[in-house]
């Protein structure tokens, strides 16, 4: 699937962004429109508007998403090979 920008990013020289910036950033500010920084015609930065929600933290992310079913630290009646006492288990 292809995705097609219908309005192209705003560019912008690097010698005209360094004399005009701050204009440049209240205008981002403003419309919510990224403007690229090019430098001799390729881009080098992207200057785009702050997103407005706060970040969520990755602590707690996934709190009350899980669930505890039976006991998780008690016998489970499987017997393990460690736990096995018999003499042939630990001959060649």
């Amino acid at each position: 699937m292809t995705m097609v920008n219908a309005m192209p990013e705003k560019t912008v020289p690097a010698g005209e962004f360094k004399a005009k910036c701050l204009g440049l950033m209240d205008q981002v500010a403003v419309d919510r429109k990224p403007v690229i920084i090019t430098k001799r015609g390729k881009p080098v930065a992207k200057l785009v508007p702050v997103d407005d929600k706060p970040s969520q933290s990755v602590f707690g992310h996934m709190r009350g998403t899980g669930r505890i079913i039976g006991d998780i630290v008690g016998p489970t009646g499987e017997v393990w090979f460690a736990d096995q006492t018999d003499a042939k288990l630990y001959q060649e």
